[in-house]
């Protein structure tokens, strides 16, 4: 009962967040008949600063760390996140009624990374004491960056087959590469490559991050709108995509506490790595992820990755996930 309500809580409260309050809001002003546009290019230039943001902070935070640590996790958590794509996207070919770019897309977003998450958990792992190594939370961009990219190129195999058959010969390579030269992808592997190999602290600080928030707000409302004018595609399959949504994180949780007990048992991480890298799996992208696979998969239908990721995966992930593992990590770690 108590855990029920936990979760309306949190369920209440990310309506109330600002990436779901705008998300809400594009939806309803869109359905009012709003004459409401933001336009291409300064959509663009918000995605190019939000992942900018992202890839400097992760690239700063893997630059302070000791690579030799992080080696057999960061394995790991790349290994997660592809695992996560491939199991979605297998599921959701198998479900009646599914578009498959819009599965290949939903599983994209559940393998990538949720900074929402990431910090409720490391905010509860250090309410109980339990301490984890400075340089876990930088793991999300080996599994954020892997789990989008295949997602990409999944749902463009896909795409490419329905449109000039099943004999047809797709180029794999030229997919990857097409999309990591995408705009999304490269300019969050840009600010990954700056934060690691130069020193932009300062400009992250006075420039970057003052702006994170609002712009966020302004790519959430754009998503509303589009996803509004594509609900029609999705009404008659929602029950899918939000029964995969409650229960994905819980098992991806599961996968990733158990390649962080093997790397504990290999490598010596810590308990706490263990907890927090169990909630990095649970999590589903609500920032990088949705302009990423929009931008790689402009065919799918935003009302069901984003709905699916952030009205229902994120609530289960932080209300249901986070004190799962890091219950389940007390009795495993006896802590």
């Amino acid at each position: 009962m108590d855990l029920a309500v936990n979760f309306m809580s949190q369920f209440v409260g990310q309506l109330q967040s600002p990436t779901l309050s705008f998300l809400v809001g594009g939806v309803l002003v869109a359905a009012l008949g709003s004459k409401l546009n933001i336009p291409d290019s300064i959509y663009r230039f918000v995605v190019f600063v939000l992942l900018m943001k992202i890839g400097l902070k992760g690239g700063i935070e893997i630059r302070e760390a000791n690579f030799a640590d992080m080696l057999l996790p960061a394995l790991f958590t790349m290994v997660i996140g592809l695992v996560i794509v491939l199991l979605g996207n297998f599921l959701f070919t198998k479900l009646p009624g599914i578009r498959r770019e819009d599965g290949a897309a939903t599983a994209g977003l559940f393998g990538a990374v949720s900074a929402s998450t990431l910090a409720a958990g490391m905010v509860m792992l250090d309410a109980q004491g339990i301490a984890f190594e400075a340089w876990v939370p930088a793991l999300y961009p080996f599994m954020d960056i892997p789990a989008l990219v295949l997602a990409i190129v999944l749902a463009s195999l896909q795409h490419a087959r329905q449109n000039k058959g099943e004999g047809h010969k797709v180029p794999i390579w030229g997919i990857i590469k097409e999309s990591l030269q995408g705009a999304a992808l490269s300019a969050l592997v840009l600010g990954l490559a700056l934060g690691l190999f130069s020193r932009p602290d300062a400009v992250l600080a006075s420039f970057y991050e003052p702006l994170f928030r609002g712009l966020l707000s302004v790519l959430m409302l754009v998503l509303g709108i589009e996803a509004y004018s594509r609900w029609r595609e999705l009404k008659s399959v929602a029950h899918w995509f939000g029964l995969y949504a409650f229960i994905a994180p819980i098992v991806h949780g599961g996968i990733g506490f158990a390649l962080g007990y093997l790397a504990h048992i290999l490598v010596g991480f810590s308990p706490g790595g263990v907890i927090l890298l169990a909630m990095i799996a649970a999590s589903n992208s609500d920032i990088s992820g949705p302009p990423t696979i929009r931008a790689g998969i402009p065919w799918a239908n935003p009302s069901a990755y984003i709905g699916a990721s952030t009205s229902v995966g994120t609530p289960v992930a932080i209300a249901v996930c986070i004190p799962l593992f890091t219950a389940l990590g007390k009795i495993v770690f006896d802590l």
